[in-house]
């Protein structure tokens, strides 16, 4: 892993996850970011690099080379490298992790309820492929 990627491990049954991932790739201009469900191999594999829980899938994860973010810190880091007008939303970094993450936590524990989740997980078309790590 270099310094200068960008990876994302995510829930992969989780719908919410999903247009989540379709949102970056939607505004990732440059390609930058990579993406792995937390279940995959390679995101099992991430996780026990950076000793993180294995079976806990209500986080959203973001790794640029040897550092990972959690939750609310990761997606604004993720707006941030996203660039454009999303990347303001990284001012609310000035918010206390403890409440911005109390808020990531409601979503987190309602979004099968609210947003419903797939059978398995996502299969990225063959032109996204390259962008999974497999």
């Amino acid at each position: 892993m270099t310094h200068n990627e960008h990876i994302i491990l995510f829930d992969g049954v989780c719908n919410l996850c999903h247009s989540s991932v379709q949102f970056v790739i939607k505004h990732d201009k440059k390609n930058k970011f990579k993406f792995a469900a937390l279940q995959s191999d390679s995101g099992q594999t991430l996780l026990k690099k950076f000793d993180l829980p294995l079976n806990d899938f209500n986080s959203f994860v973001y790794i640029q080379g040897g550092q990972y973010y959690l939750k609310s810190s990761a997606v604004l880091k993720v707006a941030k490298k996203l660039g454009g007008g999303w990347k303001l939303l990284y001012g609310f970094l000035i918010i206390p992790k403890f409440i911005r993450d109390f808020f990531y936590n409601i979503v987190a524990q309602s979004r099968y309820r609210v947003f419903g989740k797939q059978d398995s997980c996502m299969i990225p078309t063959p032109e996204l492929k390259q962008r999974f790590l497999s």
